[in-house]
Formats: C-alpha cells, structure tokens, sequence
C-alpha cells in the first residue's frame, strides 16, 4: 500500500453503507483527548476576534463597551459563552493532563482522567451558565 492510500480500505471491507470504520486506534481514550485539546484550542482561537473588538470599544468609553455588551444578555449568546468556558476549562484540564505526562511520567487510567477533565470543564461550564441566568 503506498502512502496515498493509507487508512483506505477496499470496497468490500467497508461498512453497510460504504464508509470505512472509525480505525481502532481513534477510538482509544488518548487520542479522544488530543482531539479534544485541538478542538477546544481552536474554539479559543476562534473567539479572539471577539475579545479583541470588545476590548477595542472598551477604549472608547464605558457607553460604547455597555452597548458592545448588550448584546451578551440575548439567550444564544449566553448559550455561546457557555460553550467558551467549557472550551476554555476542557482545554486547561486536558492540558494539564498532558503536563502531567510530561513532567510527572503520570501513565494512569487515560480513560478515566479523561472523563474527569471532560466532566470538569463541562461542570465550570455549567456554574458559569447558572451563575448568569
């Protein structure tokens, strides 16, 4: 198999519905976390635009930086800020996680740490969306 080919399967290894299952190896709890990071990394990225411009009308005065923040009282933001502390704690678990490794040589129960970072950053999200209505 050359390299163009690698992870493809033939057409009669593939599922019921022609796509080839999710390899085993995606499936393990470390790879889950990568993924995870990477995508809460770029949901954090994604944001500072936002938090740029916010900061921006904060020079202008408070008048200007209370109207930027109007808009924050509107239920799909509150439901979107949401989403960005719960980025923003998985993100900082998960990396924590990995200094851990790093540092510590920390091989514990990967699924299980796992679980406890998602589970915490899901619950900071959830005392920040309480702490606001």
């Amino acid at each position: 198999m050359t390299a163009s080919h690698v992870g493809s399967r033939p057409a009669g290894q593939r599922g019921a519905r022609g796509i080839a299952p999710i390899a085993a190896a995606h499936r393990m709890p470390g790879f889950i976390a990568a993924l995870l990071h990477r995508l809460s990394g770029v949901a954090l990225a994604v944001f500072l635009p936002m938090h740029f411009i916010a900061l921006g009308t904060a020079l202008g005065g408070a008048g200007d930086l209370e109207s930027f923040l109007a808009i924050t009282h509107w239920w799909p933001v509150k439901l979107a800020e949401w989403g960005l502390v719960s980025a923003l704690a998985v993100h900082m678990a998960l990396g924590l996680r990995v200094l851990a490794i790093e540092w510590f040589a920390f091989r514990g129960s990967t699924a299980g740490v796992v679980s406890g970072c998602v589970a915490a950053g899901l619950a900071v999200g959830l005392l920040f969306l309480l702490s606001g209505w």
